[in-house]
């Protein structure tokens, strides 16, 4: 049982940087993804400056750049535009190679990562195979597989559940998804419409009781890119409702008004979670990415996260395939990542969100007051976007032991 394969089920982000860590050791991968493609989401598509330094490596990062944004600057707004806090990651430059967020599609990062996982490594690729259990045994796990009708059984040294939110495998072991559903849900809408010109960075914030938002840019199909809205939905309507092009028009008058209706390119609607697994490993069984946590798109922290799960996960278990360390190896990437997600991305993501949705006035100007302040300070602006940018909260985690 010894030289089994490693089974990771779900080819989203977090899977396939776990199946592409752990191919290039040499380890036999097989990976399981119930859809018969790479799913096109739209959610998601911030990467932060230690995520680009894990996937480069990989050559993965390189060619994001060929079609991604570089957003050197970002901000903290109010609606009118009065209050408007611009950070600069450029005072990163010392302590990264990339001192700026980039701005990709998350399904245009997949497919360089399979593409990458395909011809670089001896992955067994497997769409259209839906996990449907497992049984653990002392030296393996046998992990039952439905596809085209027909079952099977894989015997696989380790099983890794990078399957999302609804995981199976995490269901399946019993791990409690501790957290809460926040009340609305996130309506994302798309235009060409460029907010560049009413002084929008393209990564802005706005803060704002009623019409708070997301607003930033993404590549599309090349110049000159799409914006993309992030827009809180109302709890009273249907997903119908607030997909009706009525609806969709009101919100986004909201951010910037104008005479003429806007171009909606792409729009959908989504629930937000702050979730997490109590556990992120049950014996021969782990999970990472969204599988293991989910929290609100305030900050771009999720997919992020999910990625810094896969390259700390693939590091130990790599080490413990060979035979090289103890299994409680892998307790460390629990406490170190759970850590991570409690202390940085949950703590984050929450308190960006509530900045945005503050309702006292006061309050509201308080806060972004203070936050021109800390842009407009070299040293505090950069403390601020260490945090922001998830290098502190990394090595704060790297630490833990």
């Amino acid at each position: 049982m010894t030289d089994l394969p490693v089974v990771v089920a779900g080819a989203g982000p977090t899977g396939l940087m776990c199946a592409l860590a752990l191919g290039r050791q040499g380890i036999p991968v097989i990976l399981l993804e119930s859809e018969p493609a790479l799913t096109h989401d739209l959610r998601a598509g911030t990467f932060h400056p230690p995520t680009l330094e894990m996937m480069a490596p990989y050559g993965i990062t390189a060619r994001m750049h060929d079609t991604g944004l570089r957003v050197r600057h970002w901000q903290i707004r109010d609606l009118r535009g009065e209050f408007v806090a611009q950070f600069d990651l450029g005072l990163l430059v010392d302590v990264t190679p990339y001192p700026y967020r980039l701005h990709l599609e998350q399904h245009r990062l997949t497919p360089i990562q399979l593409d990458i996982l395909r011809h670089e490594t001896d992955a067994d690729v497997r769409f259209g195979h839906q996990l449907t259990g497992f049984v653990q045994h002392a030296d393996h796990v046998e992990v039952a597989v439905t596809a085209d009708g027909r079952s099977e059984t894989i015997a696989a040294a380790w099983l890794i559940g990078a399957d999302g939110g609804r995981s199976t495998v995490r269901k399946v072991l019993g791990i409690e998804f501790e957290g809460f559903t926040w009340p609305e849900q996130f309506v994302v809408a798309s235009t060409h419409y460029d907010f560049a010109q009413h002084g929008f960075a393209m990564n802005s914030y706005i803060s704002d009781p009623v019409n708070w938002a997301a607003v930033f840019k993404m590549p599309d199909q090349g110049p000159p890119g799409i914006w993309r809205a992030a827009l809180p939905g109302d709890p009273a309507l249907s997903d119908e409702a607030m997909l009706a092009p009525e609806w969709i028009e009101r919100a986004m008058q909201g951010i910037v008004p104008r005479a003429e209706p806007y171009a909606i390119r792409y729009k959908s609607v989504y629930r937000v979670h702050q979730r997490v697994a109590k556990t992120f490993r049950t014996g021969r069984v782990l999970i990472a990415g969204d599988a293991a946590h989910l929290n609100n798109p305030m900050g771009g922290l999720g997919l992020n996260s999910g990625i810094h799960d896969a390259i700390n996960l693939a590091d130990k278990l790599g080490r413990v395939w060979r035979r090289e360390a103890p299994e409680s190896l892998l307790d460390l990437y629990v406490r170190q990542r759970r850590s991570a997600t409690i202390a940085q991305v949950q703590a984050m993501s929450i308190r960006n969100k509530r900045l945005l949705e503050e309702r006292d006035p006061t309050v509201q100007r308080e806060r972004l007051t203070e936050l021109i302040a800390i842009a407009g300070d070299p040293e505090r602006a950069r403390t601020y976007l260490l945090e922001s940018s998830m290098i502190a909260g990394l090595r704060r985690a790297h630490e833990v032991a």
